[in-house]
């Protein structure tokens, strides 16, 4: 199939404004305008690095839908699964700036918004299956009762025709009824991929591990081919088919904004492993991405081209 895709990831797009100075955000009087969203920003690495992407969504027909729709396909990602809904709303959230590498405040504004209402029927199994792999994260999952459902669906489908799965639980509290719901849905997400990437913390309240080599095995006994933790500054843990081992972090001059880490982290072990490098290797270039990430201000911007990527022998 010669429009075949290499990657599909299902996921909400929200538009994103970043305050320009430090402060809470309701002293903030001027902002950027960015995109914003955890499976949009590794659909947007993917195709700077050449791969093919589609990206299945719903958004409002007004300003911000159009921003986003603009935005996602002006990277050359395929979305002709976006639906554009003029009775709904597109999500927006504000993010401040912070100057000392802590976690910025962040603000989401997506109840009730048009990617909510995704479901099973969004789902079109052969634009689906013409993709070699799936990008799924807990964040698409969490946002409505109706999501979840198509969240498990196509990584079933998808492991079901022997495609490969990712799985990276980006846990969002706030949208789940509890921590135990929580923990029992992405768990339950988790046994239907093939590459599971949680970080530590979100490991340690899954899966009751402390340890990274305690957190894979949790998963690996669960199905999973490949897991790797990541560790922050510190790199990542991975134990996979091919056996275990640490990879460590990339120096970082200045944290800039953390968030989107762990989404260029994605990028890069999941681009890595479709272009047939080692899991070691697919792991250093995820840490390497991912330290890129934090030292910019939006959640994509840190997001390298495939030239940068060979500059740096990665």
């Amino acid at each position: 199939m010669n429009n075949a895709l290499d990657v599909i990831t299902f996921g909400e797009a929200m538009m994103l404004l970043v305050a320009d100075q430090p402060g809470p955000l309701e002293q903030a009087e001027a902002f950027h305008k960015r995109t914003a969203g955890a499976e949009t920003n590794v659909a947007i690495g993917l195709a700077r690095l050449g791969l093919k992407v589609g990206w299945a969504s719903r958004l409002g027909t007004d300003s911000m839908g159009r921003y986003l729709l603009a935005a996602m396909a002006g990277e050359g990602i395929d979305c002709s699964h976006v639906v554009c809904d003029a009775a709904q709303k597109t999500g927006f959230q504000f993010k401040g700036k912070v100057s000392d590498g802590s976690d910025p405040p962040v603000e989401y504004h997506r109840a009730g918004s048009a990617a909510s209402h995704m479901g099973v029927a969004d789902i079109d199994e052969a634009w689906l299956l013409s993709a070699r792999h799936l990008h799924a994260t807990g964040v698409f999952a969490a946002i409505s009762p109706t999501t979840l459902p198509a969240a498990r669906q196509s990584m079933e489908l998808m492991r079901a025709a022997g495609r490969s799965v990712s799985f990276d639980p980006n846990l969002r509290p706030t949208l789940w009824a509890t921590p135990e719901l929580m923990r029992e849905a992405i768990n339950d997400l988790a046994t239907r991929a093939n590459w599971v990437l949680p970080g530590l913390e979100e490991g340690r309240f899954l899966t009751g591990e402390e340890t990274p080599e305690g957190i894979a095995r949790f998963y690996r006994q669960h199905g999973a081919e490949l897991v790797v933790v990541k560790l922050g500054s510190e790199g990542a843990f991975y134990d996979g088919e091919g056996g275990s081992g640490y990879v460590a972090g990339f120096p970082v001059a200045e944290v800039v904004d953390t968030v989107g880490a762990g989404d260029g982290f994605a990028v890069g072990v999941i681009s890595a492993l479709l272009d047939g490098l080692s899991v070691p290797e697919a792991v250093k270039r995820g840490a390497w991405i991912g330290a890129r990430a934090v030292q910019v201000l939006g959640d994509s911007e840190g997001l390298p081209t495939r030239a940068e990527l060979n500059q740096a022998g990665l």
